[in-house]
């Protein structure tokens, strides 16, 4: 067995990290309430406090008294500290946004794509952050810029293995970035980013093991484990679009979409519907028309969401029984429809396995992909350590 010792400069930084969160999610708070809920002696308390001052990320907010004695000073976290630049690389859409660290959206940019180059990708997404740049006022108050990516990535090196909507294979985006913008520029899986924008400002605030399944034209997932962003031993977690739903898809083999995917992506549920005879011919039917129609009552199209309900619970049911997770966060455009999946979801599964997890439609709907970028900039350029809990 390897044995791993914490130093003094590691314990440094996790005080340091779980001092800055506390304050962050319980602001205005004092220094009193700080050492006592995280057990940590009063000097160190006051050390860090004094650093992350002179950081500017606090500030003072008034004093209390309660009992008898001399006031306490409160303290805040300074959510107007910096500017953090996110960006979202949709598959259709590139949407980027401005906002300071604690989470507020000071600007927004949206921009349509199809059928681009690698390099047109890269100048347009250079040209939303440029934009952003320029509502920033310059560079000076710019923390970083972390951009998501739809596909799979290397995020230590900032690369793009294979994201086939922008023609990005092995594409060194960080790199490239970086030498345009001067700017420390982190990238990563842009359901990552979302799980992690959720976690921080959305459905997920208040938990600690908690899962993002993103059902557009794709399906993909990102994991909190224990507070802190699982990746896997790949880097490939959260890949439920290849989950297995049956056993007729045992030997087969998916290289574009996977197996769960091909049925309840969005893309999915339009194939499916253009292969039913009832369906409106012509025109192809999107899976929003499809959930349109079942409301009003069309049979082809209630057999479609029926069917789709079914494989979303399969799935939901494997992962939570793997993982026992307080909460499932549904979103993509698929998940708008959730008026119509999340009671048949619960119906299916209910009883079918031990525990049943919350499940939520995503709070933050585009946002939560830059919202996750402001978490990845904070935690990257703060040597920030997730504060794991012991239960």
């Amino acid at each position: 067995m390897i044995s791993k010792t914490i130093n003094a400069n590691q314990m440094r930084l996790i005080n340091r990290s779980a001092i800055l969160e506390f304050i962050r999610l319980h602001s205005p708070t004092s220094r009193t309430a700080i050492a006592r809920e995280l057990n940590v002696s009063m000097p160190t308390v006051m050390r860090i406090v004094d650093e992350l001052f002179e950081e500017e990320l606090l500030i003072e907010a008034g004093q209390t008294q309660k009992g008898v004695g001399r006031k306490r000073s409160l303290i805040a976290y300074n959510k107007e500290a910096c500017l953090v630049i996110g960006i979202d690389l949709g598959g259709t859409k590139f949407y980027g946004a401005l906002a300071n660290i604690g989470g507020e959206i000071l600007h927004e940019v949206s921009l349509q794509h199809h059928n681009t180059t690698g390099e047109e990708s890269l100048a347009l997404a250079a040209n939303v952050i440029t934009e952003l740049l320029a509502q920033a006022g310059g560079v000076q108050s710019i923390r970083g810029i972390a951009v998501g990516a739809p596909g799979i990535t290397r995020n230590q090196e900032g690369i793009v293995e294979w994201a086939p909507s922008l023609n990005w294979r092995d594409f060194p985006l960080k790199q490239r970035l970086e030498e345009q913008f001067h700017l420390p520029i982190f990238v990563d899986n842009d359901v990552n980013l979302a799980v992690l924008g959720e976690h921080w400002f959305g459905a997920g605030r208040d938990t600690q093991n908690m899962m993002l399944i993103s059902i557009g034209t794709g399906v993909g997932a990102g994991l909190i484990i224990d507070g802190a962003l699982y990746r896997g031993h790949t880097k490939a977690s959260g890949e439920v679009g290849y989950l297995v739903p049956d056993i007729q898809a045992l030997g087969k083999s998916y290289e574009g979409f996977g197996a769960l995917e091909s049925i309840v992506s969005g893309t999915g549920i339009s194939e499916r519907a253009a292969k039913r005879e009832q369906a409106p011919g012509g025109m192809p039917v999107n899976a929003e028309a499809v959930f349109d129609a079942a409301r009003k009552g069309d049979s082809w199209a209630q057999e479609i969401v029926e069917e789709t309900i079914d494989y979303l619970a399969l799935g939901i049911a494997n992962i939570n029984t793997l993982l026992d997770l307080e909460l499932i966060v549904l979103s993509g455009g698929v998940a708008r429809q959730s008026d119509l999946l999340i009671k048949g979801i619960y119906d299916r599964i209910n009883g079918v396995i031990p525990r049943i997890p919350n499940i939520q439609v995503s709070q933050l709907g585009r946002r939560a992909t830059v919202m996750g970028a402001i978490v990845l900039v904070v935690h990257a350029t703060d040597n920030y350590y997730v504060v794991r809990t012991l239960s």
